[in-house]
């Protein structure tokens, strides 16, 4: 099992996405921002990692959104997804092949890794 970190970052009611490289796994599907937790790390400091070599910005988690294992074809991954505050820093494309800032109401416009399906259920629930 793949222990993975992401984050929900707000701004203005809208949260950020990221869309995956053509080249990766699950490519061009969209996701929050984020990845594994390495030997050694709290998941905090993977967080913290994570968005700084993917975006070049400084992050900082403060609670869980929630947690949940997925099973995909390939692994099984132990997701915990914070809230998360942009510190420093303006979110740059140096991983993703795209970023946008969405509202629950348009969550089903994209279209997401299946990790993410309980993820963007519950943000839509909590909109209404």
């Amino acid at each position: 099992m793949t222990q993975v970190v992401a984050a929900l970052i707000w701004n203005a009611g809208r949260f950020m996405i990221c869309q995956r490289p053509a080249h990766k796994t699950r490519g061009l599907l969209w996701e929050f921002v984020g990845g594994k937790v390495e030997p050694g790390e709290t998941k905090e400091e993977a967080l913290t990692r994570e968005c700084r070599e993917e975006l070049g910005v400084f992050v900082r988690a403060t609670d869980v959104f929630m947690e949940l294992v997925h099973t995909y074809p390939d692994m099984t991954v132990d997701l915990t997804l914070f809230h998360a505050q942009l510190v420093s820093g303006t979110p740059r494309l140096l991983e993703h092949a795209d970023l946008r800032w969405i509202t629950p109401a348009e969550i089903d416009d994209y279209d997401f890794c299946p990790a993410d399906v309980e993820i963007l259920k519950k943000l839509k629930e909590q909109a209404e």
